[in-house]
């Protein structure tokens, strides 16, 4: 994959310059920080405690009978998830704090559920949100063949049917992190320049991957296996569970918000020049899902509100309700779309269908003009 450098167009800057002195209104005028408050504290308890609670009550053999620990694995699977939605991921955007300290000791959360922050940090904030359903620089609509999610790929056969079995291989999501995805990806890096020579920093940061990987395969598999009183294969039938469970969340959760039949897929030209600025970029490549139902934008984390999310990364998702009808309504002023889905089906039928065009025709006709005018 080709990192090549990526220009915006600087036209039209109207809109950003406006939306960011709203939102930075809104906080002023109440006296609010961006950052985390109580809510977002009590959810950081009560996600690691979900995470970690039932893995002790299976060690300690208060949770002893085979269903009532597939179902513990399974629900932990759920807690990874809302560890990875709600709370390492703002520290990892340097949202959760003003205080890069306890931003990168939150941050390193995803560490104890198997991922590994520096290629995270790379992938997800680099790449991903600087390039949005850009081919051959956003990662997370470039898997492996087998799924098409990028008009831009090449086309199989087999991608016709890949709005039935898609979901399925969403659920390997997190279980390819903890095994090859890492040491891939970091080599990938190092080749592509992300990774400095100087002061051995790869040569570091692969030793610290190996370590983790030991000790997350030592903690929640190894041990497991040997204190708990099962066939040592319910174990590791269980902590597939947890892995499949939590990447098929992560995966669908992050797929509604980029592969939309409303979703655009805009390429630089030769001279490696987009049409259109940054932030009409991220509204033009973005989906919100779900936005009435707190329960579930709790649970995601913010991240059915993926336009706010996407322009203010550094805003902790507690905010992004509140600051959406700002986004919202400025988009209007300016003749920006602004997709939302009203509900969570709603979305999960929409991206079936994306999925469903993505595997039948080679080119997804654009469902307005990639090229906006703003002012």
């Amino acid at each position: 994959m080709s990192y090549t450098t990526v220009k915006f167009s600087k036209e039209n800057p109207e809109f950003l310059m406006t939306l960011r002195r709203r939102v930075k209104g809104y906080f002023e005028e109440r006296n609010l920080s961006p950052h985390a408050n109580t809510e977002m504290v009590v959810k950081t308890i009560v996600m690691v405690s979900a995470y970690l609670v039932p893995y002790l009550l299976m060690l300690l053999g208060v949770i002893s009978s085979t269903p009532a620990m597939l179902i513990t694995w399974a629900f932990m699977g759920f807690a990874v998830a809302g560890i990875g939605m709600c709370v390492m991921h703002d520290a990892n955007h340097l949202a959760y704090s003003d205080n890069a300290i306890v931003n990168r000791n939150i941050g390193y959360l995803l560490n104890i559920i198997g991922g590994f922050v520096a290629n995270w940090k790379i992938q997800h904030n680099r790449l991903h949100h600087s390039y949005t359903n850009i081919d051959h620089h956003d990662e997370d609509i470039a898997p492996r063949l087998v799924l098409r999610l990028c008009p831009h790929k090449k086309r199989y056969g087999f991608h016709r049917i890949q709005h039935i079995y898609g979901w399925f291989l969403y659920g390997f999501m997190t279980i390819a992190w903890i095994t090859v995805k890492d040491f891939n990806r970091l080599f990938k890096y190092r080749e592509s320049g992300f990774l400095k020579d100087k002061n051995g920093q790869f040569e570091i940061l692969l030793t610290k991957l190996v370590f983790l990987k030991i000790g997350y395969y030592g903690l929640f598999l190894v041990l497991p296996i040997m204190l708990i009183p099962v066939a040592w294969w319910i174990t590791a039938l269980g902590f597939f569970f947890m892995h499949f469970v939590a990447g098929l969340t992560l995966a669908v959760v992050f797929q509604l918000a980029h592969v939309m039949p409303t979703s655009e897929y805009p390429l630089p030209n030769e001279q490696g020049s987009m049409e259109n600025n940054w932030a009409i970029h991220q509204m033009i490549t973005t989906t919100n899902f779900s936005p009435n139902n707190r329960a579930f934008s709790w649970y995601l984390g913010g991240l059915n509100f993926q336009i706010e999310h996407h322009l203010f990364p550094q805003i902790c998702h507690v905010h992004y309700r509140n600051i959406s009808p700002i986004v919202k309504q400025t988009a209007e002023e300016f003749g920006i779309p602004y997709f939302v889905q009203p509900t969570f089906v709603k979305a999960l039928g929409q991206h079936k269908e994306m999925l469903k065009k993505l595997g039948r025709f080679d080119e997804i006709p654009a469902v307005h003009s990639p090229a906006l005018t703003v002012g």
